[in-house]
């Protein structure tokens, strides 16, 4: 329990100087505390009550606005020349010039694709599968009629002539 109590008031040590850092970052004076370690709800309630007491102040700084009074002259921030753009330009031009200039031009690459374009990409895999197998049918359909000992060429021939009547 009292190593408890101890590792919490050390906490409170670091936040307290930490604090103190901060507002000294800040340039807010520091405010008076309680130096009493032996409770820190004392220290609580004295953080509090001199908040409450004291407004914090704000440090003030002068961007646009010359003061008139001496003493806030000082507190002007001088004034800030913006920065050279040109020489960032200069780099982002020379970036985008193209080192290689293209002389022909694909059409392929400038015309809009169909509609259905992706589901052609999708099923070109399984055509040229079917493709294949559609090869050795008619390998195997070939060699089935030779082996029957029918004439090819006339085979072919009646073929041909068949899908012509079709077609018509």
């Amino acid at each position: 329990m009292a190593a408890v109590e101890g590792s919490l008031e050390e906490e409170a040590l670091r936040r307290r100087e930490r604090l103190k850092a901060m507002r000294i970052k800040s340039g807010l004076p520091e405010q008076q505390t309680s130096t009493d370690s032996d409770s820190t709800r004392g220290e609580k309630r004295s953080l509090e009550e001199s908040s409450q007491l004291i407004p914090p102040t704000r440090l003030i700084k002068f961007r646009n606005y010359l003061p008139r009074d001496e003493t806030l002259k000082e507190k002007k921030i001088p004034n800030t020349k913006p920065l050279s753009v040109e020489d960032e330009v200069q780099e982002h031009l020379e970036k985008a010039k193209a080192d290689k200039v293209i002389e022909e031009v694909d059409l392929a690459n400038l015309a809009p694709r169909k509609p259905d374009w992706d589901l052609k990409r999708d099923v070109a895999k399984k055509l040229e599968k079917l493709e294949k197998r559609t090869q050795r049918a008619i390998v195997e359909l070939i060699r089935d009629r030779l082996q029957q000992g029918e004439d090819l060429a006339a085979a072919v021939n009646a073929a041909a002539s068949e899908q012509n009547y079709e077609a018509e």
